[in-house]
This record gives C-alpha cells, sequence and structure tokens, in this order.
C-alpha cells in the first residue's frame, strides 16, 4: 500500500534537514564561500522538488551527487569572477565557537590551511580530493557527481593528494601552543610592540588581506617579519578604540578584529616550529556575515 503523498514528502523534507549541515559543508569544502554554498543547497532542494523521487533508489546519494554538482559549475563560474576581484581573495571564515552546532559541518580535515591551498587546484581535482579524501565518498559516487569515469576521478584525486601534500604547510603546532602564540601575537600588535612582534613572526612570514575593493585592505601580499610587523601596528594605531577578541574559526584559534564595537575583519595565523609563518586578514564584510551571527563583540 503506497503512503499518502504528504507522508513522503514529510519523509523527503525531515531527511534534506538532517542532512543539510553535511550538505552545506561539501558546498563549502569546494567553494571557500558559506554564502554560494547554501545557495547551492538550496538549488538542490529545489530540484528535489520537481524531480519524481519515485524514481530515485537512494536519496542521500542523489542529494550529495545533486549538491557536488551544483557546488562544481559555481566553482567554475567563480574561478572567473574571482580574476576580476580586487586584492587577494580568501575563502570565508566559518565560526565554529561559541556554538560548535554550526550550521556548517566542517569535515575534521577541513582547516583554514587547507582551503587556503584548495584554491590552488583545478575545479575537477579540487572536487574529486574534497568528496573523496575529505568527505569519504567512493570513486563511483565521486564519478556520479563529476560526470567522468571513476579511473578518472582516482587519477585527478592522486594529482589534487600530491598536490595539497607538495603546498600544505607543516603546521605542527599543538592547539594549546597555537592559542598562547595567538594571545602573545594580540598583545604584540595591540600595544604596538614592533620589536616583540617582529620575533614572533618567522622571517619569510606573508600576510594576506582580503577587503574585496570594499574596505581598505592591502592590494598584494606583505612579505617578510619587519614588513608585516610595521604593517599591522600600523593599522592599529590609526584606531584608539582597537581590540581583538580571541574565538575559533574552522577549527582553530583566530581574533575577532572589533573596531567602534563592531567587529570589522578577522585575522588567522599559521603556525609552524614556534613562529607565525601566514597572516591571513578577512576584513571584505560579506565573508563576515555568519561571524556576525555567531560573535557579539565585548
Amino acid at each position: 500500500m503506497n503512503r499518502p503523498e504528504s507522508e513522503a514528502a514529510r519523509g523527503e523534507t525531515a531527511l534534506f534537514q538532517e542532512l543539510r549541515p553535511r550538505l552545506v559543508g561539501v558546498a563549502y569544502g569546494l567553494l571557500g564561500s558559506v554564502s554560494e554554498a547554501e545557495d547551492v543547497v538550496q538549488d538542490a532542494w529545489m530540484r528535489l522538488q520537481r524531480t519524481d523521487t519515485a524514481a530515485i533508489d537512494d536519496l542521500t546519494g542523489w542529494l550529495v551527487t545533486t549538491t557536488s554538482r551544483l557546488a562544481l559549475d559555481v566553482l567554475r563560474s567563480a574561478r572567473v569572477r574571482r580574476e576580476a576581484y580586487v586584492g587577494p581573495w580568501l575563502p570565508e571564515p566559518v565560526a565554529t565557537a561559541p556554538d560548535p552546532a554550526d550550521s556548517v559541518s566542517l569535515a575534521d580535515s577541513l582547516s583554514w590551511a587547507m582551503l587556503v591551498v584548495l584554491e590552488t587546484l583545478s575545479p575537477a581535482e579540487r572536487a574529486a580530493f574534497v568528496l573523496h579524501d575529505v568527505f569519504g565518498l567512493t570513486f563511483d559516487e565521486v564519478a556520479a557527481a563529476l560526470g567522468r569515469s571513476a579511473p578518472a576521478c582516482r587519477k585527478l584525486a592522486s594529482r589534487a593528494r600530491d598536490h595539497v601534500e607538495a603546498r600544505k604547510p607543516r603546521f605542527d603546532v599543538d592547539p594549546d601552543e597555537h592559542r598562547h602564540v595567538v594571545e602573545a601575537f594580540s598583545r604584540a600588535v595591540t600595544s604596538g610592540d614592533i620589536d616583540g612582534l617582529t620575533a614572533l613572526l618567522d622571517p619569510d612570514a606573508v600576510l594576506t588581506s582580503d577587503g574585496g575593493g570594499v574596505v581598505r585592505a592591502a592590494r598584494k601580499p606583505v612579505r617578510g617579519a619587519e614588513k608585516v610587523a610595521r604593517f599591522l601596528t600600523g593599522v592599529t594605531a590609526r584606531y584608539d578604540d582597537f581590540h581583538h577578541q580571541v574565538t575559533t574559526v574552522n577549527g582553530g584559534p583566530a581574533l575577532l578584529t572589533v573596531t567602534g564595537g563592531e567587529v570589522g575583519g578577522i585575522t588567522l595565523l599559521g603556525i609552524a616550529d614556534g613562529r607565525i609563518v601566514a597572516v591571513d586578514m578577512v576584513r571584505n564584510p560579506d565573508k563576515l556575515t555568519g561571524i556576525h551571527e555567531v560573535h557579539r563583540p565585548r
């Protein structure tokens, strides 16, 4: 006996709501943008409404595959748009504190550093790597999402894996030490201590600032410990009410930049051998929407 259509629809809605954090996580891993990921997942839901679900054997697999295909389409077009982006482009940070039950289901390996490296892959390589290595899909499932053969997807993932291993920063610091360095960095920046800040930075440290042409930011990466230290203390000196708030973003410690009682950016540090090797500053307000929703400056 067939179930009433309304009961079937309720079951589909319940399954979608259960899967939604994972679907957004998959799309975010491919796109590096929470807003675009949420749009993709909503598009997948709308397509499901127009599909004969009775013909779908595996609804979960259909949703993951459809979300992946849509995200890949967006990624290809986004690569073109990002060529015209003003200044460096950084991923959109996801707040994972104070409430870990965030709308995005982040895989443990999808750290901030990993997201930055994923930007250097081709769309197909990124999709194969994220779907297989990060989210554990089989190569048959990856093939269905990418519209390629399983052996071809295996080669894509292998190339991506080699590329990631070659470029992935060796950030081997433990969480407690990471937080200690983040707090020391904050004290040096807010006090204008150039010497103390330079001592925390690796001689070849690189600062990347993403303002998207919307707010003031360095249009090119700043390289070298002394130049990075002078840039940071110079920016801080412009504000009378500047302070940091330690938080957790993409599973690691980060600093909210608060000026005039408002969140003006977020800073993420890459640390290796006790020194800061990367300073990533996300200042584009379009990428801070989720941060504003979770955090209220103190």
